[in-house]
């Protein structure tokens, strides 16, 4: 399945755009007639036809459409720091959307060590994982959030807070329920402050545990992903 991203499709024809084209008839060696497949990045999953097989400007006729494609019956929501080492995030980011999730936030900690992120290149990491992992829907990807300005707002779903103290935590799994919305708070490698934690629990977030191993960051996010979507798959 040759797959491409089409946010602003909304006519039965469309004009690939150059890079898009580019792929499509240079690299793929598609033409006149193939088939290919579009995702519009909020639930629309598109089969179309090349009517112009130009590599700058690829023309195709819409054959069938679908909306709300594979949609879930649950949001997630993850905020999670994001790592000094860049690299480590972009592949948190990478593997989350391939598995599932609706939205992430990233979020400035007392102890975070990175401190400026670049939207841009994140929002191409995501477009290329749900290509990969042929989803129509796109993560929503909010800007760098000060934790004490997230923390502080009202969210519609059951909220989380992931951290490595020693208190008695319990299990994520034990305690999520599936089919329903959820907001999962990860920290940075040096984890939530005490302060943090506190902050978080007087705003009426569960404290958490991920399971007995120490996690990464990164490894935390990708982890309570993945937990929620495969509960959900159970139920």
């Amino acid at each position: 399945m040759h797959l491409f991203y089409t946010p602003d499709i909304a006519a039965k024809s469309y004009t690939l755009n150059e890079q898009e084209s580019k792929h499509c008839i240079r690299a793929l060696r598609l033409n006149l007639g193939d088939n290919i497949c579009l995702i519009d990045g909020v639930g629309g999953f598109y089969t179309a036809t090349i009517v112009d097989p130009n590599p700058k400007r690829c023309e195709i006729e819409i054959l069938d459409v679908k909306k709300e494609y594979n949609k879930r019956n649950f949001y997630l929501h993850i905020a999670i720091a994001p790592t000094k080492n860049i690299d480590r995030f972009e592949w948190f980011l990478e593997k989350a959307a391939e598995i599932g999730i609706d939205e992430i936030t990233p979020i400035l900690c007392e102890r975070s060590e990175r401190k400026i992120i670049k939207p841009e290149r994140l929002d191409k990491i995501l477009i290329s994982a749900i290509k990969q992992s042929i989803k129509a829907y796109k993560p929503k990807l909010n800007g760098l959030t000060k934790y004490s300005e997230f923390i502080s707002k009202n969210f519609q779903s059951d909220r989380f807070i992931a951290h490595c103290e020693n208190n008695k935590k319990e299990l994520f799994k034990d305690v999520y329920k599936a089919n329903t919305n959820a907001l999962i708070l990860i920290g940075p490698e040096g984890d939530f402050s005490q302060e943090e934690i506190n902050l978080a629990k007087a705003n009426k977030y569960r404290e958490i545990s991920l399971g007995n191993s120490r996690l990464r960051t990164e490894t935390a996010g990708v982890v309570a992903c993945h937990s929620i979507n495969f509960i959900n798959e159970l139920s």
